[in-house]
This record gives structure tokens, sequence and C-alpha cells, in this order.
């Protein structure tokens, strides 16, 4: 008798940004806020297979924040996967993380558990803000999808490969890398969703018929704020706002990929499961019957 797979949680962190006040050590405000989340990540119910850093681990690439970054998630009890985004430098991240993957000298690479295939992609330029997927990239996973059509997939990368009306922020839909990620995945249905990070906020949306999320920085946000915007006409909008950190934890079961981001902060309780309770949950599961 077949035994049924065992249900994946994958724990996604994006846009931790650390360095960005580099005389600050532990004071800095990036860091509280990555400490922050990765407690709350860490006392969840249930611990996470495997958590994803998306990119943009530091804000400078530079030496010392990446060894902050391997320092403060070097003892989970779970593997720690990083991927690349333009604020990174790649050789210093493989120095951080000497066992993470790469492919032709990129920092992508696949992962198997219990059944699921994960995908993280490379899309830095260096020097270049927005996204980038050349041809040895988008030939990868092209083959990376080929090879494994029946084995249920979801790809993980920094940069969404869609516009979400924050105008600073979206790449032009039209863009070559984006056709060459889109061209790499088309056809390939055992695709069950995309999830990147960069915007610094929760977005959900579609590319090229796939389900595609973006989840919300440890750093602060971006500010929701869809007006169209000039370079050339400063209007004080904000740009950047001092919401709580998020994190996501995405749940592969029962051949269906669900996604929760949640806010990090003290809650007030509002209602526990006690005895006084136990009539409601009765009834609500016989409602399911």
């Amino acid at each position: 008798m077949e035994s049924k797979p065992r249900s994946v949680l994958i724990a996604q962190m994006t846009d931790l940004h650390i360095g960005f006040e580099p005389d600050a050590d532990e004071n800095e405000l990036n860091y509280k806020r990555c400490v922050a989340t990765l407690s709350k990540v860490l006392n969840q119910p249930t611990l996470p297979d495997l958590l994803l850093l998306t990119g943009d681990l530091t804000e400078n690439g530079d030496s010392e924040s990446n060894k902050r970054v391997k320092a403060l998630f070097g003892q989970c009890p779970f593997p720690v996967f990083p991927l690349v985004g333009n604020h990174d430098d790649r050789d210093e991240l493989r120095r951080a993380f000497p066992d993470c993957p790469d492919e032709d000298g990129f920092i992508q690479y696949a992962i198997e558990v219990h059944g699921l295939r994960i995908l993280c992609l490379d899309t830095l330029e260096p020097g270049r803000h927005g996204g980038a997927f050349c041809e040895a990239r988008a030939r990868w996973l092209a083959n990376q999808l080929t090879q494994n059509p029946d084995t249920p997939t979801v790809v993980f990368m920094h940069h969404p490969p869609v516009s979400a009306g924050i105008g600073w922020m979206d790449p032009r839909p039209d863009a070559a890398w984006i056709a060459r990620f889109g061209g790499a995945i088309e056809g390939h249905s055992q695709i069950a969703g995309i999830h990147c990070g960069h915007l610094h906020r929760s977005v959900h949306t579609s590319f090229r018929g796939f389900p595609l999320s973006i989840a919300r920085s440890v750093a602060p946000s971006v500010a929701l704020d869809l007006r169209p915007i000039s370079p050339k006409q400063p209007d004080d909008r904000a740009l950047v706002t001092a919401e709580p950190p998020s994190y996501a934890l995405h749940r592969w079961s029962n051949a269906a990929l669900v996604t929760h981001y949640q806010a990090v902060g003290d809650w007030e309780t509002l209602a526990s499961y006690g005895p006084q309770l136990q009539p409601m949950m009765f009834e609500m599961f016989a409602e399911r019957e």
C-alpha cells in the first residue's frame, strides 16, 4: 500500500537588509526586526521543514553583514537556504553560506523534500536594481522542469516578473528577462506557484497562468501608493513606511499549496480553545460531515 505523501511547510523571510545602519550592530533597526521575525518562526506550533531567505539579505553585500546573517540563522533546527537579491553580492553570500549550491556561477538550485521540488532562482545583475534572467539561467530552469514533469514544483525568486502598480519599483512588462523567465516555465503544469520578494509588500496575482505571490519584507515596507510617479516631479509622497515585519508560511498538502502571511508583533488573544468553546468546536466539525 502506497503511503500518503507528507505535508511540507516552507517558511519564507525576505528583504532583511542587514547592515542598513552599519555602525548600529545589534541596535540596527533591520537587525532587531529580523531577530523578532525569526523568533516568531521558531515559536510556531509547527516548525517548518526549511526556511528560504529570498534575497536582499544585506543592504550592501559586504562580508560583515553576511556574517551577521549567517550567525543569526546558523542555529536554526531546520535547513536555511539563501537566495540572492539586488542588494547582495554572490561571492560574499557564498562565503557566508559555503554549503549553498549554485549552477554555472549563479546561486540557483533545486531542493527536494517529501515529494515536492523547490526551485530557487538567481535574478541578480550586479549594479542593477531590477531583475535579470539570462539565457543560461533560463536554460537551467527549463531543463529542471522538463526533467521532472510529474513532480509538483514551487519556484522562488527575488524579483517579481510582474508590475504591481507601484511605479518606482515595477519592472517594464516587456523586459527581456521577464520574457525569458516566462518562456522557461511555459507549458510546465507541475508548477504550483511562484513566490517572490523585493517589493516589500504582500501581493497576489498571476503570471502566464501560474499563481504568483510576493511576501512582505522583514525590513520596513514600501508604501502602498498606486498613483503615477515621475522622476522629474518630486511630490512628497511616502515611499517607505514602518509597518511591522512579516514572514510567510507555505503549506503543501493534498496536492494544494496554501500560503499564510503573518505580521510580527505582540497581539492580544481574544479567544482561546478551552472547555467553554468546546460545544462550538463540536458544532463546527459536525457541519463538515
